[in-house]
């Protein structure tokens, strides 16, 4: 399923200027604060009548200015979670989760009780919004959604008004989203690691206008993207696979590039991963190191090199996976670093730690 998005649309002194298209997984429209991501959402929910332009799910026109054709929201087939949950505070969880299929007529995605156990709120079906945590209200209202029976999905911002623990807590859910339901999902976020986590897709806005778009592992490696992703947020995608447990406690995946070691996951083997690694958590030599405690050292080429106020970022191909090393121009001047250059990439431990590696969990204890 394919959303093809293309309008125009003029809210007082501002203007969007949209035009992406949002195949299925998760589509990140993300930006500053102010960028204009919420608006476009809600265009593509029919909250908003663009003044100019056309928006399509798949052979669904959703609205087209040409042709006078506005599709209203209740016709959309389209399921909508904003920051908060927007529960209804008299029903229990039971009665929220069902409301939504009381309108629709299509078929449903999955069984309820499927998708309440794939969010992991199956004992919660009794109580009332007011009785449950913060991350709970939003799984909640993804269920609701869901169960709606949506051609799409449309998250606004939904881990915004939480904080780190429950951030952490609903991540898991929405990866399952991601990788269970074979949906179109368009997640709105100015957090660098939320989008690096989930999405497949990335559309950067700006001042109102789509200035980028494209596979997330390829947007997030871009050194263009460094401005908007902020110094200490900039880095890569690293896709990789669960290979073994090894009997000192430590996990082996496999990427493109070689093995890395990371501490143990509790996943089975053959997993796959995503890895995100911090430009500033990667070091760059001409040879590889010998007798030092790094384990992780990736053969890689230079494919690119950008000057900001920060240093150097410094683009590398790790067999065909991009990674980015941000460091001094003095180091990049001493080691005569350019364009087609072979060179190591020395990661950190901190680049593979719990909180940027997604569809994962570590072990409940240390190795030892």
């Amino acid at each position: 399923m394919m959303l093809s998005v293309s309008f125009r649309h003029r809210i007082g002194n501002s203007r969007i200027n949209a035009d992406f298209a949002a195949p299925n997984g998760v589509t990140a429209l993300f930006g500053r604060s102010g960028a204009g991501k919420t608006t476009i959402v809600q265009a593509v929910a029919g909250l908003l009548r663009p003044e100019y332009g056309r928006i399509a799910l798949d052979d669904t026109v959703l609205s087209d200015s040409d042709g006078g054709h506005f599709l209203p929201p209740h016709r959309r087939a389209i399921g909508y979670v904003f920051q908060d949950a927007r529960l209804f505070p008299h029903l229990t969880v039971s009665q929220n989760l069902l409301y939504g299929r009381w309108f629709s007529r299509r078929s449903q995605l999955a069984p309820p009780d499927q998708i309440t156990r794939m969010l992991g709120i199956s004992h919660l079906m009794q109580r009332r919004p007011a009785a449950l945590s913060g991350g709970e209200r939003q799984r909640v209202a993804l269920g609701r959604a869901i169960l709606s029976n949506p051609r799409m999905l449309l998250l606004d911002e939904p881990l915004a008004a939480l904080d780190e623990a429950r951030k952490t807590e609903i991540l898991p859910y929405l990866e399952r989203l991601r990788d269970d339901l074979g949906l179109p999902i368009l997640y709105v976020s100015h957090s660098a690691a939320e989008i690096a986590r989930l999405a497949t897709t990335i559309v950067l806005v700006d001042q109102g206008r789509v200035i980028a778009s494209g596979e997330a592992a390829s947007m997030l490696s871009d050194p263009a993207m460094a401005p908007y992703l902020g110094a200490r947020q900039t880095g890569a995608i690293l896709s990789v696979t669960l290979a073994a447990q090894e009997a000192d406690g430590l996990a082996r995946v496999d990427s493109k590039a070689g093995p890395l070691w990371l501490s143990c996951l509790d996943r089975p083997v053959g997993t796959p991963l995503r890895l995100r690694i911090m430009a500033q958590d990667v070091m760059i030599a001409l040879q590889r190191p010998a007798d030092i405690s790094a384990l992780n050292v990736l053969p890689a080429t230079i494919t690119d090199l950008r000057l900001d106020e920060d240093g150097v970022l410094v683009r590398l191909d790790a067999g065909g996976d991009p990674l980015l090393s941000r460091i001094t121009r003095r180091s990049a001047e001493r080691l005569d670093l350019r364009p087609g250059k072979a060179v190591h990439a020395v990661l950190k431990a901190v680049s593979v730690a719990p909180g940027n590696i997604g569809a994962a969990s570590l072990c409940p204890t240390p190795p030892r």
